[in-house]
């Protein structure tokens, strides 16, 4: 009697302990002695996703950690481009076993390079298809009674971006009239190019022209083309230069303003920082001619993005100033636009 009372609380501890190991999930152990419970989401050679219950997801340094275990396959890239579908257990002194169906492998968790879910694509090659990303942006305000006013700005942009290279073609139009008298009514297309042949360091072209009706510029065209410098590259911040020659061009409608037609330099500052709550874009170019450096334009903008409920909506605030230093007779040198407005990105 009491030896089958023993056999059923070892039975019933054997299940318990079963249990409990299949409930807690892929193990995470790191090199200090934390043994992180959860469900391994990616490795990507730098950092662990663990997604967990008790504190949502959570990035571990790839290089602290001596152990992972997984309970469901997935796909393993090793630095040495082997690839092999399984799931990562503990085999003890910092041994990862990756165990499938085509066998078994002993490795270490300082040469996982990637990993990713069976049937989904290897992120190495994801990062190097091309895929369209698309925003437009819209800003409309109105005041009637002792002032009537009206304003629009509407722009838009689309980006083919791979780590190679950056295609972007881009427009915007802005209009500002109060009591019949207008302010702003202008417009803008281009198209610009980057492609990263060597680390940080890459080339571009890019083209923009429109016209600025209230500083009576007809036609204005800026084509350019030089080599850029990736001063600051990591996946959510960089900071760009870009330097080249350019060729610009101004006509004015009124024929006693001289109009500009004269090649020059390029220079250009991208800068682009994103947490998960905001991102900060800063953009600068600056374009002077060889017939006189004194004759240039500086274009400038800087805006904050906060996503809204909806991933997909953006509220962006910023700033933009234009900068002509030989603008038409009777106008000012800089134009300077405060902006609120909602984007709507997809792909």
């Amino acid at each position: 009697m009491n030896t089958t009372r023993g056999t059923k609380q070892l039975f019933s501890l054997a299940l318990a302990v079963l249990a409990s190991s299949v409930l807690l999930g892929d193990i995470v152990e790191t090199k200090n002695g934390a043994r992180l419970i959860g469900k391994v989401q990616k490795m990507d050679g730098t950092t662990i996703l663990l997604s967990t219950d008790y504190a949502g997801d959570i990035k571990v340094k790839q290089s602290d950690v001596t152990n992972v275990t997984t309970d469901s396959p997935m796909n393993v890239r090793l630095s040495s481009g082997t690839v092999l579908q399984g799931t990562l257990s503990n085999a003890g002194e910092g041994t990862l076993v990756i165990t499938g169906a085509d066998g078994t492998l002993n490795t270490r968790v300082e040469k996982v390079a990637a990993t990713w879910a069976p049937g989904a694509i290897d992120p190495e090659v994801a990062a190097l298809q091309r895929s369209w990303a698309y925003e437009v942006a819209i800003d409309i305000t109105g005041k009637s009674g002792n002032k009537d006013q009206l304003g629009t700005s509407l722009s838009a942009r689309a980006t083919l971006k791979t780590k190679q290279d950056t295609l972007q073609f881009y427009t915007a139009y802005d209009r500002q009239v109060a009591d019949g008298n207008k302010s702003a009514d202008q417009f803008k297309a281009g198209v610009d190019y980057q492609n990263n042949f060597s680390g940080r360091r890459s080339w571009y072209v890019r083209d923009e022209g429109g016209f600025d009706r209230v500083k009576d510029i007809n036609l204005y065209n800026i084509a350019a083309a030089g080599l850029g410098y990736d001063f600051i590259k990591a996946p959510k911040h960089t900071l760009t230069g870009r330097a080249g020659f350019s060729y610009r061009y101004e006509g004015y409608k009124d024929p006693t303003t001289e109009d500009v037609n004269s090649a020059g330099l390029d220079l250009g500052l991208n800068h682009t920082y994103e947490t998960e709550k905001w991102s900060l874009i800063n953009r600068i170019s600056l374009v002077p001619t060889f017939e006189d450096f004194a004759n240039y334009r500086l274009l400038h903008e800087s805006f904050f993005e906060i996503p809204m409920a909806d991933p997909d909506w953006k509220l962006r605030l910023g700033v933009a100033n234009d900068f002509n230093s030989r603008p038409a007779p009777g106008l000012s040198k800089l134009d300077t636009t405060y902006f609120a407005r909602l984007v709507l990105n997809w792909k």
